[in-house]
């Protein structure tokens, strides 16, 4: 049927997808584009909630699997030093793990042996250095006790803290062992398969998408190496060069304050801020005001050099993120699992990042077209 210029077909009825179509054209294109734009970012939003949330509701396994691709990363290259010594997969990807867990078993050893006795103290005095921080807001600032107590229970209660259940321990104890086993496991199925079973999804994909499937994952899986190798080197070196500057500095605790600043490390920015706010507060108990901002400009000093001129060094170009995604994604992550989505959130943002972006430049490639390609020689 043909429509009149009043927007009726012959027999009358109006075209009613007329006025939707173009009340939508008379909008000014940066109208539409922010709706479309807007609408697909609502799309992503939601997803990723609803992704989210599945995560949290199947917490341990999502924390197993989290770790067991961390560490698969991590410890590729030594599986693939081995496999090059001409061992089995089996007996390589075997050896991988007990040296992991021989790894694990010595420093945890070692650590207890040199910290059990001190991790009393260190509490002790985090406490009086707290107490000692407390006394200088409320004499320098217009704060009274009560309305410092006040803002503190708020806090603790935005925390959620609580009286601890004994049964909710127990319960999370057996969840933290049971992730702990099953990443093991998977662990060596995926140093032993991880590659065969790559390949075997990739057989099965059909035409274009097979290589944008495999240079996608290339790259994802090089990034995620890059990126545990990296972090795992930039935290010892935090932690090296903060607790020779505590050691200087006379300041007690010192290995268990590296101890903390490398584990904080694995978080960017802020579990660095946190490590070097216990290491202050633990100088200012100590060894009093001086001594605290001494160390105060150590560890200012030491993740400044880290961050602008180790950082570029050690991690590569297509692994580092800006400042404001990282903050973003590890608040993101915290929001959604607590301690475990901090550690895991900046990782997944840098791969999913980097798969996107592969993606996209596999689609803007040019493709061969038939009249221009040369015939083929004869």
């Amino acid at each position: 049927m043909v429509a009149d210029g009043a927007g009726r077909t012959p027999e009358g009825t109006t075209d009613r997808a007329a006025g939707p179509r173009q009340a939508w054209a008379a909008l000014p294109w940066p109208v539409r584009s922010a709706v479309v734009w807007s609408a697909c970012l609502v799309v992503v939003v939601a997803g990723l909630y609803l992704l989210g949330k599945i995560a949290v509701l199947l917490a341990p396994l999502a924390i197993a699997l989290a770790a067991t691709v961390f560490l698969t990363a991590l410890l590729d290259p030594v599986q693939l030093a081995l496999r090059r010594l001409r061992l089995p997969a089996l007996l390589a990807a075997l050896l991988t793990v007990l040296l992991l867990l021989g790894v694990l078993f010595g420093v945890g050893a070692l650590v207890w042996n040199l910290t059990a006795s001190q991790f009393s103290e260190l509490s002790q005095e985090l406490s009086q250095g707290l107490r000692r921080t407390r006394e200088f807001v409320t004499s320098t600032l217009p704060v009274s006790d009560q309305q410092l107590d006040r803002l503190l229970d708020q806090a603790r209660q935005g925390l959620g803290q609580g009286s601890v259940d004994p049964v909710s321990g127990a319960r999370t104890a057996a969840e933290v062992l049971g992730s702990a086993l099953l990443a093991l496991v998977l662990l060596f199925f995926l140093l032993k398969d991880g590659r065969s079973m790559w390949h075997w999804v990739l057989v099965r994909m059909t035409g274009p998408n097979r290589s944008v499937t495999a240079e996608a994952g290339r790259v994802g899986w090089r990034t995620l190496g890059a990126y545990s190798r990296g972090t795992m080197m930039i935290a010892a070196i935090d932690a090296t060069g903060i607790g020779l500057a505590l050691v200087l500095l006379r300041v007690p605790l010192a290995f268990p304050l590296a101890l903390i600043t490398f584990f904080g490390g694995f978080v960017p920015i802020i579990g660095a801020t946190v490590a070097g706010a216990v290491a202050v507060l633990v100088a200012l108990a100590a060894k009093g005001p001086v001594t605290a901002l001494l160390a105060l400009a150590a560890v200012i000093a030491v993740q400044q050099i880290e961050g602008n001129l180790l950082e570029p060094l050690i991690m590569k170009r297509q692994v580092r993120l800006h400042p404001a995604v990282i903050l973003v994604a590890v608040t993101a992550g915290t929001l959604i699992a607590g301690i475990a989505g901090a550690f895991v959130s900046v990782p997944i943002t840098a791969v999913v990042w980097r798969v996107i972006d592969t993606v996209q430049q596999h689609r803007e490639r040019p493709t061969p077209d038939a009249r221009t390609t040369p015939p083929a020689p004869t």
